[in-house]
């Protein structure tokens, strides 16, 4: 590999007192408000996707109960806006239309749900029997959703004008991946050539590159380096950064235009990760929802999202 960072970085972002304490921060007269580098989740939440956008609206979905939790980055503060359908709301990600889409994962299923009102727009039956649709990637023309149980991607083919479709659309991959025991296709993003998706497989620690059309997947290049616990993936130009939830790491790569190859050119840890599950950008900083895998989950069971500064 042309480059690899000898070592872990290690990035001591600790928040201000007041953020501790409140969820915000106060400035001088004048002076830009800083928004809060870290700030809490209801108890009990057990988060896992964010998506963030339009603006400082950040969204977090429960794998419990699937209820979606809208925050304000500047404050930290924020409130349930849809309860959840009892099955879990995983990868998320939302539209210039302010429509959530939700990766549904055991319950087998997607949902749109509108970000002003909370209501659930369109649910989709995408599958049946033993499944983990565990995340999702908006193009210009449809949403793609993974499944970690099941060689295959969910197509929601997207109409004039972003019209929702009346059902999904199964594309069964191929290729390269080869599905095993274990959580399989996770994080999903697009190629930096937009012509392609990106799929990351957590128990191989493989990346592929897919066809989004036949669903043949080719191995990326990326050395001697392996994504193991891969979960969620940002894409950012060239730059792919790759959640390794377990490894309480955040991996970026650079990689070329159609993303045949890669390289690691950081590898970051924080005392405050406590098993991240994906990461979502504003501004100059990325964010990431502490899943907390590690620890049992209970009604009273704390739970954060962490932001580090963007490179």
């Amino acid at each position: 590999m042309a480059f690899l960072l000898a070592g872990f970085l290690t990035v001591l972002m600790a928040a201000p007192a007041a953020v501790a304490e409140t969820g915000s921060t106060t400035s001088a007269p004048h002076e830009k408000p800083a928004y809060p580098t870290e700030f809490s989740l209801p108890d009990g939440f057990q988060p896992e996707g964010i998506a963030i956008g339009p603006g400082a609206a950040a969204y977090f979905g429960s794998r419990g109960t699937g209820a979606i939790y809208r925050a304000d980055l500047r404050t930290g503060k924020g409130r349930i806006i849809n309860p959840g359908p009892g099955t879990p709301s995983l990868g998320l990600k939302v539209d210039t239309r302010g429509r959530l889409f939700v990766a549904g994962g055991t319950g087998g299923d997607a949902r749109v749900i509108d970000t002003r009102s909370g209501k659930v727009l369109a649910s989709y039956r995408l599958a049946t029997g033993t499944a983990f649709v565990n995340d999702v990637v908006l193009t210009r023309d449809a949403a793609y959703f993974t499944d970690s149980a099941n060689p295959v991607l969910y197509k929601l083919p997207l109409g004039r004008g972003g019209a929702l479709p009346e059902e999904a659309v199964k594309v069964p991959l191929s290729g390269d991946i080869v599905y095993t025991t274990g959580n399989n296709a996770n994080g999903i993003a697009q190629t930096p050539d937009r012509r392609a998706l990106l799929v990351v497989q957590s128990n191989t620690g493989k990346l592929f590159r897919v066809n989004p059309s036949t669903g043949v997947a080719a191995l990326v290049d990326i050395g001697a380096e392996s994504l193991t616990n891969g979960d969620g993936l940002l894409l950012e130009g060239r730059t792919l950064h790759v959640v390794q939830n377990r490894l309480n790491t955040l991996t970026s790569l650079s990689l070329n235009r159609g993303a045949t190859s890669g390289k690691v050119v950081r590898k970051l840890t924080d005392g405050r990760f406590d098993v991240p599950t994906t990461v979502a950008s504003f501004r100059d900083r990325l964010y990431l929802p502490n899943a907390r895998f590690t620890t049992t989950p209970t009604p009273t069971t704390p739970y954060n999202v962490v932001a580090v500064e963007r490179h």
